[in-house]
């Protein structure tokens, strides 16, 4: 379980996030929304030991992993799947999929089939430059590259984001494969109001750097939280 309590996070003199608290739970997704710039993927960023905390604590499995540097949390089990995919444009699809053998032990480093049953179009285009696949096909390849670590905590930013409606539908359908699966908990940031709806477990919602609505997916409610997404 990931709970993040009470952080602050700070670029230099402005202060990025204020007072966050968050949880994720094994075999749950955990949807943090917002507009743009009010905090998400630092959030993220913290969560991930990308950027350091200034105040507040991260607990990942009751150690407290807030002074981890990244591949530390990595080797922990922390996933990230960032925002703009990341893939490496000149290494092939394969290549890039074992670029997540780094934080594994060597007996882990084979891709498991599952990526292949999750998304089988990346099984014909092992071959290929990343930077030759189509935005969707890209951001397969970064979940599935993440999946590559076995995480027991997936972290995604954006996944939607450039993405056209059939591979959103696609990667819906894999995140919710994943949280069946009851062994990893999801955190899941988003702009696309009926994407997370259909996913979360739990919500919160973020602006100015803090959270503003937080609870149970169940209890969702689009007029609340479409107040803090449109602009």
């Amino acid at each position: 379980m990931l709970k993040v309590e009470n952080i602050d996070l700070y670029y230099g003199a402005a202060q990025a996030l204020s007072d966050v608290s968050l949880t994720a739970q094994t075999g749950k997704i955990t949807c943090l929304l917002g507009r743009n710039g009010v905090g998400k993927t630092s959030t993220l960023r913290a969560i991930s030991g990308q950027h350091g905390i200034a105040a507040g604590k991260i607990l990942w499995n009751g150690d407290d992993i807030s002074l981890l540097p990244a591949f530390a949390r990595a080797r922990r089990g922390i996933a990230v799947v960032p925002q703009g995919r990341e893939v490496f444009p000149l290494l092939t699809v394969k290549e890039n999929l074992e670029t997540g053998f780094a934080p594994i032990h060597r007996k882990d480093r084979f891709i498991p089939d599952t990526v292949f049953e999750l998304f089988p179009v990346l099984k014909d285009m092992l071959n290929r430059r990343g930077g030759d696949l189509s935005g969707g096909q890209q951001q397969q390849l970064a979940i599935a590259r993440a999946l590559i670590t076995r995480p027991q905590l997936l972290v995604l930013d954006e996944p939607t984001e450039g993405i056209q409606p059939s591979i959103i539908k696609d990667i819906g359908r894999a995140i919710a494969w994943l949280r069946n699966q009851g062994t990893m908990a999801i955190v899941l940031v988003e702009q696309f109001f009926e994407f997370a709806r259909d996913l979360a477990d739990d919500y919160a919602v973020m602006d100015r750097g803090e959270i503003v609505l937080s609870g149970s997916g169940a209890d969702l409610s689009e007029t609340e939280v479409r107040r803090f997404l449109t602009v």
